[in-house]
C-alpha cells in the first residue's frame, strides 16, 4: 500500500465514511458496505453502543455465544455461557460436565484474590536511608490515597500491602513500589490504576520533604505506575476426583486402570516437554477464554498470566496435574485469573449481562471457580481423546458443519452427510467426495 493510500484523521471520520474508506481498497466497493452495514444489529441504541466499545468500528464480528449445561460444580448446577468458535471446545466441556455427573461433578475452591500494582522509578540515592524511611513512606501512601479506596474498603478490599523492591543489580537506580491489591467483585483495573499514579505522586512529594536525604537524593524519575496481569496469588483450583475403578471402560476395551496409567503419562509428558506443555495448556485455555469473554472479562490479561504462571519456575509447564494415590484418580487445574463481574462490559453488553444473570450473578470468586472448572473439563475431554481413539476422531465430526457449509451444502445434503459420516472418517476430501457423489446422483436422477 502506497502512502496515497494514507487516510488523514480517519478516527473523526462518521461511521459509514469510515465504512466507505475501507470498501474503497476493495474491487467490489458497494457490495462491501453492503456486507458490513449488514451485520449492524437492528436495534440502533444498541448498535451505538457496540461502536462505542471500542475505535474505529465499521461492523460487529459475531462470536457464537453457546452454552455448557449440566455443571455440577461445588454441589451446584450451573449452565455456563461461552463465547468461542472453535466447534468443539462447547461439545468437548459438556461431554466431560457429563462424564462427572455420577461421580461427584467438580469441586473448585479460590486460594487467593490478590492482585499486584507497581510504581517503577529511577532514584540514585543510599539504599539504607530509602529502607529506613519505608515504613512512613508506606504510611503516607495508605494515608493519602484513602480519598480513592475508602468506598472498595466498605466492600471489603482496598490496599493490602506494599513493598520497596530494589531491582538496582539490573538497571541503576531502579526501585518498585510494589502494591497489593483486593478488588472484591471488580477487575478493578481502573482501581488499581488510580492509585498507582496517586503513589507515584505522593513519592514525589515525600522524597522532597525528607531531611535525611541529600539534595541530590532528593532527585526521583517515576518512569510509570500501572498494574501487572501477572497476578500469581489471585490462585484458583479445580479438581475432580473418583475411585479409579469408577470411571468405567473405554473404546477398545480398555480398562479403567491402564486409561487412568495412561492419562497420568499423557500429564507427565506436558510438565516436561515444553512442545506439548504449549499444546496442552491452550487446551485448557479454550475453555477458560470462552466462559471469560462470554461474562465480559479480559481474555488477553487471564491467558496472559496463566502463561506467565506456567513459567514461574523456570520451564514451562502443565497447569494441570493427576494423582493415582489411595486408589483414587484426581485431576486438578492450579491457575491465576482475576476476574470481575462489575465494571466494565458487565452491564453494558447485554449478552454478558445475561451470561452472568444465567450462571446467578456469580461473585468474582464464584466466577473464577466456573472458568476454572470449564477449563479442567476441556483438558480432560482433550486427553480423554487422546489417550483413547485419538483427537481427530471427536474433532472432525464437530467439524464436519464446517466442511459442508464451505461447500455450501443445502439442509438435505446436511442430514445425509451427518448419518453417512456417523460411520465413515471424516475429513476435507471425504466431504468433498461426499458432496460431489451426492450431486452427481442428483443430476443423474433428474
Amino acid at each position: 500500500m502506497s502512502n496515497s493510500n494514507i487516510i488523514p484523521g480517519f478516527s473523526k471520520l462518521s461511521k459509514e465514511e469510515k465504512i466507505r474508506a475501507v470498501a474503497s481498497h476493495f474491487e467490489h466497493p458497494e457490495q462491501v458496505v453492503k456486507e458490513l452495514m449488514s451485520f449492524n444489529h437492528p436495534n440502533a441504541e444498541l448498535q451505538k453502543k457496540f461502536d462505542e466499545f471500542s475505535e474505529n468500528t465499521i461492523a460487529n464480528y459475531y462470536f457464537p455465544f453457546g452454552i455448557v449445561p449440566n455443571v455440577l460444580l461445588n454441589g451446584k448446577v450451573y449452565m455456563v455461557p461461552t463465547a468461542i468458535e472453535e466447534s468443539s471446545v462447547v461439545a468437548a466441556a459438556a461431554k466431560s460436565a457429563k462424564f462427572w455427573a455420577d461421580k461427584g461433578g467438580f469441586k473448585a475452591e479460590v486460594i487467593d484474590t490478590r492482585k499486584v500494582g507497581q510504581v517503577h522509578f529511577i532514584w540514585h540515592g543510599e539504599k539504607r536511608k530509602l529502607e529506613e524511611k519505608f515504613p512512613e513512606l508506606k504510611h503516607s501512601l495508605i494515608q493519602n490515597t484513602t480519598h480513592i479506596t475508602a468506598n472498595m474498603q466498605q466492600r471489603g478490599g482496598g490496599i493490602l500491602d506494599i513493598k520497596l523492591v530494589d531491582m538496582t543489580m539490573h538497571e541503576p537506580g531502579y526501585y518498585q513500589l510494589k502494591a497489593e491489591f483486593d478488588t472484591c467483585d471488580s477487575m478493578g483495573a481502573n482501581f488499581i490504576n488510580s492509585c498507582l499514579e496517586e503513589f507515584a505522586s505522593i513519592l514525589k512529594d515525600w522524597i522532597e520533604t525528607q531531611t535525611i536525604f541529600t539534595e541530590e537524593e532528593k532527585q526521583v524519575q517515576v518512569i510509570m505506575s500501572i498494574l501487572s496481569n501477572y497476578t500469581p496469588d489471585c490462585l484458583v483450583k479445580a479438581w475432580v476426583q473418583c475411585p479409579i475403578d469408577d470411571l468405567g471402560t473405554f473404546d477398545g476395551g480398555m480398562t479403567a486402570r491402564e486409561f487412568a496409567w495412561k492419562f497420568q503419562k499423557a500429564v507427565k509428558i506436558a510438565q516436561v516437554d515444553v512442545y506439548r506443555a504449549t499444546t496442552h495448556n491452550k487446551g485448557i485455555y479454550n475453555g477458560i477464554d470462552a466462559v471469560v469473554l462470554a461474562t465480559g472479562n479480559d481474555f488477553r490479561a487471564v491467558e496472559a498470566c496463566g502463561h506467565a504462571y506456567a513459567s514461574r519456575n523456570g520451564q514451562y509447564t502443565s497447569l494441570t496435574d493427576v494423582s493415582l494415590e489411595n486408589d483414587l484418580f484426581t485431576f486438578t487445574l492450579t491457575v491465576p485469573m482475576a476476574l470481575g463481574v462489575v465494571g466494565g462490559l458487565t452491564s453494558l453488553h447485554p449478552l454478558v449481562k445475561r451470561g452472568l444473570e444465567l450462571l446467578g450473578n456469580p461473585s468474582a470468586k464464584e466466577l473464577m471457580m466456573i472458568a476454572a472448572t470449564i477449563g479442567l473439563a476441556n483438558n480432560f475431554a482433550a486427553l480423554k481423546s487422546l489417550t483413547t481413539t485419538g483427537i481427530q476422531k471427536g474433532h472432525m465430526k464437530m467439524h464436519l458443519l464446517n466442511i459442508l457449509n464451505h461447500f455450501d451444502a443445502t439442509e438435505e445434503e446436511k442430514e445425509k452427510a451427518v448419518e453417512f459420516f456417523k460411520h465413515h472418517k471424516v475429513s476435507f476430501s471425504t466431504v468433498r467426495d461426499f458432496i460431489t457423489a451426492e450431486r452427481g446422483q442428483m443430476i443423474h436422477q433428474g
